[in-house]
This record gives C-alpha cells, structure tokens and sequence, in this order.
C-alpha cells in the first residue's frame, strides 16, 4: 500500500480485535513498512501503556485513554482527526501519509467506521482502506462466544489475521475457522506471521458487504479495568512473582495485564502481559518512561475482583 503524498483524502487503516490478539505487534510491523504515519492509540483504563510499546516513538501519536473508543468517539475522534489533518495540510514538508487506528481491545469499530464514513467533515478528507482484526487462536473461540465486542470486530473486518496459531493445535485452529468463515464468510483469514506492509494489506478494489451476526447483548460496564503507578525500585522478579499469585487466584476473569516495569537491578524497561491466565516472558524495551505502570482487565460479570487485585499488589504500589 502506498498512498500519494498530497492526495486529497489522507488513508486510514483501523485495526482492531480483542485484548492479547497482538494489535500492538501488527502495528510495530506496520510502521516498519517506511511509510510515513500518524497513530491514534485508544486504551481502555486510566494509564496508558500500549503508546510506549512502539518501537517508533519519532512519529505524530495521540493516545485516547480511560475508556472504549466507541464511547469517545464523539468527544474525541473527531477533533483529532481535524488536528490531524491541519497539521498536514498546513506542512510544507509532509509529516506523514497516513493514518493508523488501533481501537482498545474491548471496542466495536461500528462507531469509528460510523465518524469515518458518514460524519461529513472526517469522510470528506479521509478514505478508510481496511479494517484489519487480529484474532488470537488461543483464546478467540471463547471470546467470541461470549462477547459481543469480539463477534463486532470480526463481522467487520475486511482482513483477518490469525494470531498465536503456532501455540495450539490443528483442530482447535479448524474449528476457529468454521466459527470466523460463520461470522465473516467473504472476509479472507491469513495466518501470522506474513510479509507485513505489501500487498496483503492493499486497499481494496470494491466496497465489501457480508452479512452480520445476531449480536450478542453488549454490556458497557461489564468490562473494568485497574490502572496502578507502581513504587520506584521494584524488580522485575517481585512484580512478575505478584502477578503469577494474581493469575492463580483470579485468572478465571481476568482479560489482560500490561506493566511497564524499570528493573532497577537491570536499570533497564520491560514491558509484561499477561492473557488466557498466562503470564508471557518480559520483553526488553528501549522506551525510557517516567514511572512504573500497570493495568489489570476484568470481566466484572464473571467476578468484580477490583478491591482484590490492589490488596494483592498493594506491596507494589
């Protein structure tokens, strides 16, 4: 995909898919690609983390945090998208080429489709290209049967790409098959990892219809999310210790943890995840932030474990 430089519409891609399915990853490999861009990062939970994750950190970025996309989207999309676009327009020397949205895990891009395709003034200087989900093979076939966020991504996605296919087994990856071709049945599915930024990720030629699924009941509060500065001079070691005693007591509903963690014994940042009760092994990151950060994701209908999980990691705080 590569769009012209002063083309009228700048381009859009939307990314989106549930928490853990690799969103995050997809958009450091796009940004790879050499095409200059702007990123729009939403976060569900009061501390932002995901921005800090990027490999490229000399780009324009604006991080939409405390909440769902689709519920600021009215109060905030938009006035940044016109920002956006002054900025460019404005620059003699292009800042960049286009724009990439990755949406919070536990958003519907319904609404972000809705601004870019029908509010006047954004679908008058902007041309949505693709939305692009990434659905996690480990964990995809429960989430889809059990929210209506994760069903949404899917049906509107114009690319699919599996995630994780390599950590499970054949017939668990046949039967997420049957259950995407059901939801999205025109919506091609490719397997990560492929060669990121060619023409996978073309435009499309034609508007694509599919049919939508019967929606499941959405549940705006369902989701809760606990957002922590953590004491300076912790070690990776205490922190993932904290976390795995976490996972073992409340594993059962818990979504997704991101930290962001300076191991002063190390003098250096790692960045921890945690989802389907697994913790994975810290990353080294070359970011340099300002404090220690962590967000735990719940399913409140499963279990509101909000005041649990600060008394267990009130060591860290």
């Amino acid at each position: 995909m590569q769009p012209r430089p002063h083309s009228k519409k700048l381009p859009v891609l939307l990314l989106t898919g549930f928490l853990g399915s690799g969103k995050t990853t997809l958009l450091n490999a796009l940004l790879a690609d050499g095409i200059k861009t702007a990123v729009i990062i939403n976060e569900f939970g009061e501390t932002p983390i995901d921005h800090a994750l990027l490999k490229r950190q000399d780009l324009p970025m604006t991080v939409l945090s405390g909440g769902c996309l689709c519920c600021q989207i009215k109060g905030a999309l938009t006035p940044t998208l016109k920002n956006l676009w002054m900025a460019w327009n404005q620059a003699s020397i292009k800042p960049f080429e286009r724009i990439i949205i990755e949406t919070s895990g536990v958003a519907s891009p319904e609404p972000i489709l809705d601004t870019l395709l029908r509010e006047r003034w954004v679908s008058g200087h902007y041309q949505l290209q693709k939305v692009i989900t990434t659905v996690s093979a480990l964990s995809a076939a429960d989430q889809l049967a059990r929210y209506a966020e994760a069903q949404s991504q899917v049906a509107w996605s114009d690319l699919i790409l599996l995630t994780h296919a390599d950590q499970t087994d054949a017939a668990t990856v046949l039967a997420l098959n049957t259950t995407l071709t059901t939801l999205a049945p025109s919506t091609p599915t490719q397997r990560l990892p492929f060669p990121y930024g060619l023409a996978d990720l073309a435009p499309s030629s034609n508007p694509r219809f599919r049919p939508l699924p019967k929606p499941l009941p959405a549940d705006p509060d369902r989701f809760r999310s606990v957002s922590l500065i953590l004491q300076a001079g912790v070690t990776l070691a205490r922190v993932e210790s904290a976390l795995q005693a976490v996972l073992q007591q409340h594993g059962h509903c818990i979504l997704r943890i991101k930290a962001l963690i300076h191991d002063t014994s190390q003098n250096r940042f790692f960045a921890l995840h945690a989802a389907d009760g697994r913790l994975y092994p810290a990353a080294a990151l070359n970011t340099v932030a300002t404090d220690n950060r962590l967000v735990v994701i719940v399913d409140s209908a499963l279990d509101d474990i909000t005041d649990d999980l600060k008394r267990m990691l009130s060591d860290l705080i």
